[in-house]
């Protein structure tokens, strides 16, 4: 069992930049664990992912913007959002999973954290 605790989302303007976070509870921390996005009337999309080893995979629009990466000691992921755009706006959720496949998809993780709201304005 893992709990999972996001923190950095906050109100900016197009360009800026925030930095998420994921805190993970738990014994271990061998997991994959990935950032999605719900924006207003969506549904929930993959943002990024990261192995236990460091693989790293991005959806196309943020690529070049956003890179995540992780701190095993702290058991902690961190999203860094570069050249924000109005577009990225949505609530935040990091999940994570053992399983070593649909990794782009909501199913394909077994814990997700409660979420931390990104607004970016024009």
């Amino acid at each position: 069992q893992v709990q999972l605790t996001e923190s950095g989302g906050g109100l900016v303007q197009a360009g800026d930049s925030l930095r998420l976070s994921c805190a993970a509870s738990g014994r271990t921390f061998s997991y994959a664990v990935g950032w999605f996005r719900q924006g207003p009337g969506k549904e929930r999309e993959f943002v990024a992912m990261i192995t236990w080893s460091g693989t790293t995979d991005y959806r196309n629009s943020v690529k070049g913007r956003l890179t995540i990466s992780r701190d095993n000691a702290k058991k902690t992921v961190y999203l860094q959002m570069n050249s924000l755009k109005p577009e990225d706006t949505g609530l935040y959720y990091c999940a994570a999973t053992t399983r070593g496949f649909n990794w782009r998809t909501v199913s394909g993780y077994d814990y997700w954290g409660q979420g931390t709201q990104v607004t970016v304005s024009s």
